[in-house]
């Protein structure tokens, strides 16, 4: 009885809809996003997609003995069974091992994708958008050049005037994914730049650097927020590309897409090679689909 009160004390404090402290506030925000997302079954069942897909690559040395390089050439092409739980490759490496090592290249790829394009595109489109005039111009035209080319085909171009390798994908991918969060961050800072709130933080003394870092750049980050989640999934297809054509990842390296680049002559005779990694790519994209999609009925307030 006690600790269903207190769990009803809880809950009636983090929906409390006039807060007293800032802490209240923001976990009170959280929570609702929290409840919001569990009445969405598709972005629950993304969510938790998301979460073990991560949880299983980064304890992949606990969940399987066998390492994604060792070779068995006798065992090769071997199908799923309860010694090799997914088969082997055209080496006679354990499918599953390379699986689960592999989402830690494509994933961590992504990560770091994210971690440069966001608060890039964000820097851009707040700094473009509340300067205006001469500045707004130069900023998006250089955007406007790079939306002009498709993203894989503008990747492919970059990597090919570096060298194939994962630290190469990773900045090709990274310098053709920004123009949307610039052209998103743009739209919403040009939307609050001249409201009353703004215009108080300008009478108070405030610089333009500190309005746009602590006052629009924030305001900027849910809509930002839910467009990086819907990307994930076409960054990880990207990633994937790459590694399949040969310019990303290089083999022995179990990333999925180099791992069907290796596999594809055999999809009409083993067919379990090629398809599970092109499974696990498929899984993780629309996962990442899934969550986004319930981010943005929760965080963008047009669609309440």
């Amino acid at each position: 009885m006690t600790r269903l009160i207190s769990r009803t004390g809880s809950r009636a404090w983090l929906l409390d809809e006039t807060p007293k402290t800032r802490t209240q506030a923001v976990w009170g925000r959280r929570y609702r996003i929290w409840l919001g997302l569990r009445s969405n079954p598709l972005a629950l069942i993304g969510l938790v997609t998301v979460l073990l897909v991560l949880a299983i690559s980064l304890c992949a040395p606990l969940l399987t003995h066998y390492h994604p390089g060792d070779q068995d050439l006798a065992n090769r092409l071997a199908k799923p069974s309860a010694l090799h739980l997914l088969g082997t490759d055209e080496l006679g490496r354990d499918t599953y091992s390379r699986i689960l090592y592999g989402g830690r290249i494509t994933l961590g790829m992504v990560i770091v994708v994210v971690a440069i394009v966001a608060p890039l595109g964000l820097l851009i489109g707040c700094v473009a958008g509340y300067a205006g005039g001469l500045v707004d111009r130069i900023l998006m035209r250089i955007t406007d050049v790079f939306l002009a080319f498709p993203r894989l085909i503008l990747a492919l171009a970059f990597v090919a005037a570096l060298k194939p390798g994962i630290e190469s994908a990773i900045l090709a991918i990274a310098l053709t994914a920004w123009p949307p969060y610039a052209r998103l961050a743009r739209a919403e800072t040009m939307q609050v730049r001249g409201t009353d709130y703004i215009a108080a933080c300008r009478l108070t003394g405030a610089t333009p650097a500190r309005i746009v870092m602590r006052h629009i750049m924030p305001l900027c980050v849910p809509s930002l927020v839910v467009r990086v989640t819907l990307d994930m999934s076409s960054i990880i297809i990207t990633a994937a590309s790459l590694g399949f054509l040969g310019m990303g990842a290089q083999p022995p390296s179990p990333e999925w897409g180099a791992m069907i680049a290796t596999a594809r002559r055999f999809l009409f005779s083993e067919w379990w090679v090629p398809l599970i990694p092109a499974i696990a790519i498929f899984v993780t994209s629309l996962a990442f689909n899934f969550l986004g999609d319930g981010l943005r009925d929760v965080l963008d307030p047009k669609e309440r």
